[in-house]
């Protein structure tokens, strides 16, 4: 079964603000992080949002037993207030984004979403998303460079998407693995040299960060007061785009330094819960290594 990272962390810090309130897991994936909620809670219904109809689909069987206190939607979390509106819901007692790639599709090499299982070229999240296959073979060498910087922190970008380039067409995982390692040595204990390519190019492909700060917005806008934002990111673009954004939120200016005079508005509208982001223990580390690089951030509505 699989194990849902930071869970026991997840269930202590997102209490409803209302017994009988709802809860929206805005990135439900296989539905372990909602099924504890609904069974820690007995009192809430929650909405279960995913834009993998796959995943959305494996939710729905694991949840079914829940029945009428679920409400499944395929969508991205981004249009959050869009798929609240459609289930007529004005406000909720609390909200869960877990985010970044699930389990299910690493794990499942048709997907193409790791460099340890030859597959085509995809990982595409949902039918909306352009594949990486697409990418690699149609962007120039400028363009390629500017997404495993931006998004990957690739030290050797330019190099890398050069060699893609030249060694155009690339169709399969184990093609673009073959590529980067060609260019990019790795030492022992290092971590696999396509490993930030391959994130980079996920990044771009399901456009991740694009609307992440929105949605962060978004989520706080149809908290109820006194309710709870719970945001779990899994790599350091993504954690200082929420930590950014829970700053500004709980009031801090955005001002250019030397600014003699606040200008940017701030106002206080939650309450930074975690001073520094939730890790995971060494005991779940060990279990689940996946867990790793998980990093939780909670805030609360004033």
């Amino acid at each position: 079964m699989h194990e849902s990272v930071l869970l026991n962390e997840v269930l202590t810090f997102l209490r409803p603000s209302r017994e009988t309130g709802t809860l929206v897991d805005a990135t439900v994936g296989l539905g372990g992080h909602a099924e504890a909620l609904l069974e820690r809670f007995p009192g809430v219904r929650l909405v279960a949002i995913d834009r993998d109809p796959a995943a959305l689909e494996r939710a729905g069987e694991r949840l079914g037993r829940f029945g009428s206190r679920v409400t499944l939607a395929r969508g991205r979390h981004e249009t959050l207030i869009d798929i609240l509106k459609q289930s007529n819901i004005d406000s909720v007692s609390g909200l869960l984004a877990d985010l970044g790639v699930s389990s299910m599709q690493l794990d499942d090499a048709s997907r193409g979403f790791s460099f340890r299982h030859d597959a085509p070229l995809d990982m595409r999240m949902g039918p909306d998303s352009r594949s990486a296959a697409d990418l690699v073979n149609s962007l120039d060498e400028e363009e390629l460079a500017a997404i495993l910087r931006d998004y990957g922190e690739e030290p050797q970008a330019r190099r890398i998407a050069r060699a893609i380039v030249e060694g155009r067409p690339v169709e399969t995982t184990g093609r673009l693995s073959e590529i980067v390692r060609s260019v990019k040595k790795s030492r022992p204990r290092d971590i696999d040299p396509a490993t930030l390519t391959f994130q980079a190019l996920r990044i771009a492909a399901n456009e991740e960060l694009v609307g992440l700060e929105r949605f962060i917005d978004d989520a706080v806008s149809v908290l109820e007061p006194a309710a709870r934002i719970a945001v779990i990111s899994f790599h350091s673009l993504e954690d200082r785009i929420v930590k950014r954004a829970l700053r500004r939120l709980e009031g801090e200016c955005t001002c250019p330094p030397g600014l003699p005079v606040c200008a940017c508005g701030k106002t206080e509208v939650v309450r930074i819960l975690t001073g520094r982001p939730v890790t995971a223990s060494d005991e779940e580390v060990n279990r689940n290594p996946r867990s790793r690089s998980a990093k939780l951030r909670v805030a609360e509505k004033l």
